[in-house]
């Protein structure tokens, strides 16, 4: 097989995806594959949390990086295509954190010149998670993104979606973990 045969059955192996040798992502209020607290939870639809969206802090990013994006995505939401409950752009190259509440409506505890992007729940804040009731505890992929641009350029009444394909098609590098929630099924 030729190298480059071999790099494009690679990169098709991998699913396209750019991860970046000690990339990490973490957060002190929520540990890889654990159940998330309650105060994360949304508080509409039924549910009751604070809606307050959890400390996030990244290193090792690729050396090229000018700017992150981070992103929140439920894959178990019954809708056919999850649900996105957080979407961030335009983080600053020398940021490497987000503050407890970053994701606030208000956009007060964001770093300056970064923005909060439309995600399902309609707004552009973080929209905590709220399973169905009863259902097995889902899955929220917590991610960063390092990015070859300074800006991603999109509407201001952009969707998940289309924030999701201009960082994916921008990124150098991502680290991800992954946490889990679930409601009991209420008695009646």
């Amino acid at each position: 097989m030729t190298r480059s045969l071999l790099a494009a059955a690679l990169v098709l192996a991998t699913g396209g995806a750019v991860h970046a040798a000690g990339f990490t992502l973490e957060s002190p209020d929520i540990k890889p594959r654990a159940m998330m607290d309650k105060r994360f939870e949304a508080n509409v639809f039924g549910c009751s949390g604070e809606n307050k969206s959890p400390a996030l802090k990244w290193s090792g990013a690729p050396k090229d990086t000018k700017s992150y994006a981070v992103t929140v995505y439920d894959p178990d939401a019954p809708t056919g295509s999850g649900w996105w409950h957080w979407s961030v752009i335009n983080i600053p190259a020398n940021v490497t954190e987000l503050k407890p509440d970053a994701g606030n409506a208000s956009n007060a505890n964001l770093p300056a010149g970064a923005r909060q992007v439309r995600i399902d729940y309609g707004t552009a804040a973080w929209g905590g998670t709220c399973p169905p009731e009863g259902d097995k505890p889902h899955r929220y992929v917590f991610t960063v993104y390092a990015l070859k641009t300074d800006k991603l350029d999109i509407p201001a009444d952009a969707t998940a979606a289309l924030a999701g394909f201009m960082i994916n098609a921008n990124a150098i590098g991502k680290a991800s973990f992954t946490a889990k929630y679930g409601r009991p099924k209420a008695k009646r």
